[in-house]
């Protein structure tokens, strides 16, 4: 019975991928219609992102198959929702990102900020997660702290190395860049009949408790990178997926919003709730591992010099082993600087943008977008020499002369570039089109409108604690390819600006604290040892509803001014808010 019951586990993935189809059938015969058909394809998808019974991208591509087969879109539509403009924006900011990564600038920044903070318990914590957030908020989250992880271990084992060389020649371990508990054999002491005693407690205490202290501020800076790499990833509109998923579908189900989510309405909005929840997190943190004696945390206890002294000595050798700072870092510095700028000044909002004085369509808005920026700087990169322009002699060839290599070339983006991902947006996309088409959307609407009743912040709130709940057992980016067209349905239903359920509910699928597989950055952490599910969900679970309180907080003050949220948007108005006042005032909102 054992062995059939580990032959069904072995199998599972290939039986939920055969029998769930199966189980669902029921749903389209029953009811024939197209919104029970999508409502089908999408169920199927949910579950088999939730099990990843397959691959996400491939569930992703389900879509091209299920709505010309039902009825519901033709296939040349459902292809063209795989490579829209906020796909093109997701890999022209990506190759940003990977000649940043790829010319080891962004080790550079990191070391030279902690160089500037220092290594005092309180200021390390808090430096390397100004530096991650920072990192995070440009290049991948995963890549930031895949390279910020071996840098606090090694931080941690000069910080925590005994001084003395007494403890080397006995053999001590370093309990912090290990993160082990100490070998209770150390604590005891035998005599000559073999009788084990322990040690005297005044001479085992004092080290047991040590190494409890350096375990946990281990422990505590390991969960600083992963925490503030998924929160610095929510203050830029390419920080993270689901940010472009939000900006995706809000293109695709309200075509006419005059593109209000960009890259500068965004920073306006989640950069003031990055820096909060960055800062409560490192309180948190900073409180629950090193405990209340903030004297003792910025180092005024007068003690431990010479650790301090030789961690700092760790990140000032690390930082000359890169060198002067080569022509290529300096060329992609310039690069990632123009693209910022062009992002901010292309369409702001509240000025004339360059996009509307240099490329105005006939209704005066920007026709080059967000996506076109970052292709034109990435292009660049394929074009701009990685040294100074000269002629060198090919090593290879003898003889020849070699000009130097450009800043990125095709093979470094093809190896780097997470394609998977520009199918799993394709795929959200795709869904939200075919919820529009089928008519599903409305058909949810008319089933949400006795919401209308419940405050607008309640909604919000609760909304955001699902999400948050969801993504730490699903993919975020399909959380929010599931949920953004329900809410968007469900405001449209209500008379509510569907902004103000969807912009939440995308930064709370970024609040993935207390689960190893819930992101990728926990998983890297807690690969690396000394963390037990125990202490990531206790820490976690508090920073979820700290997030929580956080994004309400945002959604209800300084977002309002920025999106416009006071009243119903024209652009969101369609047959299914005939009831709705376009541009009415909603009473129950709060105002800022």
């Amino acid at each position: 019975m054992a062995t059939c019951w580990q032959g069904l586990w072995a199998y599972r993935s290939y039986l939920i991928v055969f029998l769930l189809p199966i189980f669902l059938l029921p749903l389209p015969i029953l009811v024939p219609t197209k919104e029970a058909y999508c409502a089908y394809s999408i169920i199927l998808m949910a579950l088999l992102w939730c099990t990843e019974a397959l691959p996400l991208a491939v569930t992703a591509l389900f879509p091209i198959i299920l709505y010309p087969m039902m009825g519901i879109m033709d296939a040349s539509e459902v292809c063209i929702e795989y490579l829209k403009d906020t796909n093109i924006l997701f890999i022209g900011g990506l190759l940003v990102a990977i000649a940043v990564e790829h010319w080891n600038l962004h080790k550079r920044i990191a070391l030279r900020v902690l160089l500037i903070i220092g290594v005092r318990p309180a200021l390390l914590l808090l430096g390397f997660m100004l530096v991650t957030a920072f990192l995070s908020m440009w290049i991948s989250n995963t890549a930031t702290t895949a390279m910020m992880v071996p840098i606090a271990h090694a931080v941690l084992e000069q910080l925590y190395k005994t001084p003395t060389g007494k403890d080397v020649e006995e053999g001590s371990d370093n309990p912090t860049f290990e993160l082990q508990e100490p070998s209770p054999q150390k604590n005891v002491s035998k005599l000559n009949n073999g009788q084990v005693h322990p040690v005297p407690p005044a001479s085992s205490e004092p080290k047991v408790q040590k190494d409890r202290q350096q375990l946990r501020f281990s422990q505590g800076m390991s969960l600083c990178v992963c925490y503030s790499a998924s929160i610095g990833g929510i203050a830029t509109l390419t920080g993270t997926t689901p940010n472009l998923v939000l900006q995706g579908q809000v293109n695709s189900l309200f075509p006419k919003n005059g593109n209000v989510v960009n890259f500068a309405s965004w920073f306006g909005f989640a950069f003031p709730t990055m820096v909060i929840l960055l800062l409560l997190a490192w309180l948190w943190l900073q409180v629950l591992f090193l405990g209340f004696n903030f004297l003792k945390n910025f180092g005024f206890g007068g003690q431990e010099k010479d650790q301090e002294r030789a961690a700092f000595h760790v990140i000032q050798t690390e930082h000359k082993l890169l060198g002067p700072m080569t022509f290529a870092e300096m060329a992609v510095s310039v690069l990632f600087v123009i693209l910022v700028v062009l992002w901010f000044t292309r369409e702001p909002g509240f000025f004339l943008g360059w996009g509307n004085l240099a490329f105005p369509n006939k209704d005066g808005e920007s026709m080059v977008s967000d996506g076109t920026v970052a292709i034109f700087i990435g292009i660049i990169m394929f074009l701009v020499p990685s040294k100074i322009p000269g002629l060198t002699q090919d090593p290879e060839k003898p003889g020849r002369l070699k000009a130097p290599p450009a800043l990125l070339n095709w093979k470094t983006v093809n190896e780097k570039m997470p394609w998977n991902i520009v199918f799993l947006l394709g795929g959200g996309f795709a869904l939200a089109k075919g919820s529009e088409k089928s008519g599903l959307s409305e058909w949810l609407g008319d089933k949400l409108t006795p919401l209308q009743n419940v405050p607008p912040p309640a909604i919000a709130f609760i909304l955001c604690l699902m999400i948050a709940t969801f993504t730490e057992c699903t993919s975020n980016v399909a959380t929010t390819t599931l949920f953004l067209p329900i809410l968007a349905s469900m405001a449209q239903a209500i008379c509510l600006h569907p902004l103000y359920v969807m912009l939440p509910c995308t930064l709370s699928a970024s609040l993935a604290f207390m689960l190893p597989v819930a992101t990728p950055p926990n998983a890297i952490v807690f690969s690396f040892g000394g963390l037990k599910v125990s202490d990531m969900a206790r820490t976690g679970f508090l920073l979820n509803i700290i997030g929580v309180l956080v994004i309400t907080l945002a959604i209800n003050s300084w977002s309002f001014p920025i999106f416009g949220l006071h009243t119903f948007p024209s652009w969101a108005y369609s047959n299914a808010t005939a009831h709705c006042m376009v541009g009415q005032t909603n009473t129950t909102m709060p105002r800022p």
